[in-house]
Formats: C-alpha cells, sequence, structure tokens
C-alpha cells in the first residue's frame, strides 16, 4: 500500500495545514434528498465527476446514486473503475460518456467504460456513431435550447455562440435515428422552481415532437433542490409528469447537490499585517486551491476559526466591505488578488489561528493544482463512525512529477 493514501489517524496525528476535510455524514444527508426525489420522480440521479471526482467518499454515495456521469476519457475511467462495473460486476451503477469534443484516439477506450455515450455535436456523432453502435453503446446528443438558469456568463451554456450543443430543431430531427436520448444542461445553482419549471415548459413547447421519441432524457445538474425551503415535492411531480408526457427515463446530474456544505478547507495564519485594513496570510491559496472562487470573483466563506475539535461548528461572519477594522484574508501566492474575502471577524487574527473556509468541495478539489509550488492540502475524510481518514498527502515529489 501506497504510504501516502489511505492511512488511518486520530486526530492527534492530523497532517499539518492546508488540508480538505470531507464529512460524509453531511454528504449522506444531501444524499437522503436525492434519494427522496429520486423516488417521488422516478428520475434516476448521476454523479457528475467534472463537480466532485474524490472517489475515497464514493462508498458512502453509491447506495443513493445510480451511477456517474462525466466530462472527458479519465472522468469516464474514473467512474467505471471507483462508482460502476469496474469495481463490482454486480453493481448496476451506469457509467455516462459525455465529452465537447472527442478525439479519434481516444473513443475507443471511452466506448469500453461507458454505459451511454453524449455527444455534443452532429458532427461528432457522424463521426463516432458507427463504433459505438458496433459494442452496442447507447448514443445521445446534447441539446442546447438556447435559454438558460445562469447568472454568471462563463457557466452559461446558452451563451452567445456557444458551442455546448446542437439547438436547430430541424438538424435535430434528421439524427433521431441514431440516437436514444438528448442531454439538456442549461442550469446553474438555479434554487428557484418556477424558473426551472418555466425553462422546461420552453423546452417542451420547441422540441416537444422530438422529446416524444426518445426513451430517456438528462436534464443535467446545477439545479439547487437540496435547499432547505426548495419545494422538493413540486420538483419531482414536475419531473414525474415530464416523464410520463413524453414516455422517457429522466436523468440529473447533481454536482454541487450531492457534497454542498460537506467540504472544508482547513488553513493556518502565517502572518497579519495592517494597510489601512487588517490583512491577513493563510498557507493555503485561492488560486491553487479554491480556484473556482477566484473565476466567479466570490469570497469564500468562512466555516470556522480556531475550532480545536474536528467537529467544527459554524460562524456566522457577516461581510461588510467597508469597515476600516475588517479583515481581508489572503492567500499565501505571488497573485496580487489572491483573496479568500474580507470578514468583519469577532476578533483579529493572529498568527498560528486555524480557519476552516466552507463548500471547499465542489468545482474546488477537481481543479487544485501547483501554481507557485505551493503545498496541496492532504484529503482528509471524517467517517460516517467519525474516525478520521488521512486519504492522501502530497509531497515534492508529486509536484515535481506534475511537471517534466
Amino acid at each position: 500500500m501506497n504510504a501516502k493514501t489511505s492511512l488511518k489517524t486520530t486526530k492527534s496525528s492530523l497532517p499539518p495545514t492546508p488540508y480538505y476535510l470531507l464529512d460524509e455524514a453531511a454528504i449522506v444527508a444531501n444524499m437522503q434528498i436525492i434519494a427522496r426525489l429520486c423516488e417521488l420522480s422516478g428520475a434516476k440521479a448521476l454523479l457528475a465527476l467534472k463537480c466532485f471526482a474524490t472517489w475515497g467518499v464514493f462508498d458512502v454515495m453509491q447506495p443513493y446514486l445510480h451511477g456517474t456521469t462525466s466530462s472527458s476519457l479519465n472522468e469516464v475511467r474514473l467512474g467505471y473503475e471507483t462508482f460502476g462495473k469496474g469495481k463490482d460486476s454486480d453493481n448496476e451503477k451506469e457509467t455516462h460518456a459525455y465529452s465537447v469534443a472527442y478525439s479519434a484516439d481516444e473513443i475507443d477506450e471511452v466506448l469500453s467504460y461507458a454505459d451511454k455515450i453524449i455527444f455534443n455535436s452532429i458532427s461528432q456523432l457522424n463521426a463516432f456513431k458507427e463504433q459505438a453502435a458496433a459494442k452496442g453503446i447507447p448514443v445521445g446528443l446534447r441539446l442546447n435550447p438556447k435559454t438558460s438558469n445562469s447568472s454568471f456568463i462563463i457557466a452559461d451554456p446558452a451563451r452567445p455562440f456557444s458551442r455546448l450543443g446542437e439547438h436547430d430543431k430541424d438538424k435535430i430531427a434528421a439524427v433521431l435515428s441514431d440516437i436514444t436520448g438528448v442531454m439538456i444542461h442549461n442550469n446553474c445553482e438555479n434554487d428557484s422552481f418556477e424558473a426551472f419549471s418555466d425553462s422546461l415548459a420552453d423546452i417542451e413547447a420547441r422540441f416537444g415532437d422530438v422529446l416524444a421519441q426518445l426513451e430517456w432524457v438528462s436534464l443535467g445538474g446545477g439545479i439547487h433542490f437540496i435547499a432547505p425551503d426548495y419545494p422538493l415535492e413540486k420538483l419531482a411531480e414536475r419531473l414525474k409528469g415530464f416523464s410520463e408526457k413524453y414516455g422517457v427515463q429522466v436523468y440529473l446530474e447533481p454536482g454541487e447537490a450531492s457534497i454542498h456544505g460537506a467540504g472544508s478547507l482547513v488553513t493556518s495564519v502565517l502572518d497579519t499585517m495592517h494597510n489601512e485594513k487588517n490583512l491577513a496570510v493563510v498557507d493555503a491559496s485561492i488560486e491553487a486551491h479554491m480556484l473556482d472562487l477566484l473565476i466567479y470573483r466570490e469570497s469564500a466563506p468562512i466555516a470556522a476559526i480556531n475550532k480545536e475539535s474536528i467537529n467544527i461548528l459554524p460562524v456566522d461572519m457577516a461581510k461588510t466591505a467597508d469597515v476600516v477594522d475588517n479583515t481581508i484574508i489572503y492567500g499565501r501566492s505571488c497573485l496580487a488578488g489572491d483573496i479568500f474575502g474580507e470578514y468583519a471577524l469577532p476578533n483579529q487574527l493572529q498568527v498560528g489561528d486555524k480557519i476552516a473556509f466552507g463548500n471547499a468541495a465542489g468545482y474546488t478539489m477537481v481543479k487544485k493544482n501547483w501554481f507557485n509550488g505551493i503545498n496541496m492540502p492532504a484529503i482528509v475524510i471524517r467517517r460516517l463512525d467519525g474516525s478520521i481518514d488521512v486519504q492522501r498527502e502530497f509531497d515534492y515529489q508529486d509536484y515535481k512529477a506534475s511537471l517534466s
């Protein structure tokens, strides 16, 4: 066994900061909501590996999900080996393959892992449909309704000149004999049932006769139905009605919904300064370890400060950017804008203080990188029984191996 992986440990032997901490109990709480939605609606749920692919917690997710969906050869292989049939020959989990564009030299390997393959364009469909048919793999096509629920242009699949999917109904109708389903992903952090339902109604109005000729429809991810006040039963009823109306199996691809609130990045304060406001520098980096927040220009939520117990409790951090005695927390990279956020803190930070930033699982761990050669956070898992596993630690040799 690799000495750096799957190590059993205790609180006293936690790795030095920074490290990602995943809470299996929080993950299971999300899983139970997803399973309830599937039970009520008849939909199937696939974990979106593009959002979260830390396979060390897949064992607690498998009982609740129907499989995985991917965006590349590496992801579809990971889903197959760690969640799907590659892990257990009796496992009935599905492994869906999708990519914006497949290359000719990888398509056969992709098909060797996939239960379904979804092509982004008609040209890709025409290029590889015969290989899929030869292996008996059902084929789908990404549909772009040219409308979306996204407040971020960078994440909007319906943005002007989008390459994500086909929108011409006549062209789609012409290849219906080559496909059994479609994938429609046009939501991003959408917490409004009404907005989702209206968007689906628009899709039905424009593509209803196409949908009626299919066997399955994936409605993608980005639906924030795990929020405490989300009308889950209404969503289930809407999905069930859609499924029955068109005679299709509905798939959902929850990514953030699967692990929301289940991960944190635990850091230590290395230095404090003052430049018109209080400044602190921690031993992690927003660019290297929580890149999605930098891309979307959002602040990292603080989950806890100086909680010695691994059972950290949330701390309410009101953010008021115009207050002089606020504290700006910086990462340790050389990027001037490496900023976790600005916070009104109950006390001034001191060197050695521990700060845990919340929501550090989705679109975070999959994007971590070695910018500046900064130490990669270890991956720590709090299991359902309360025990702690240091799943993986990284060192200089990992950094060196990532280069050439």
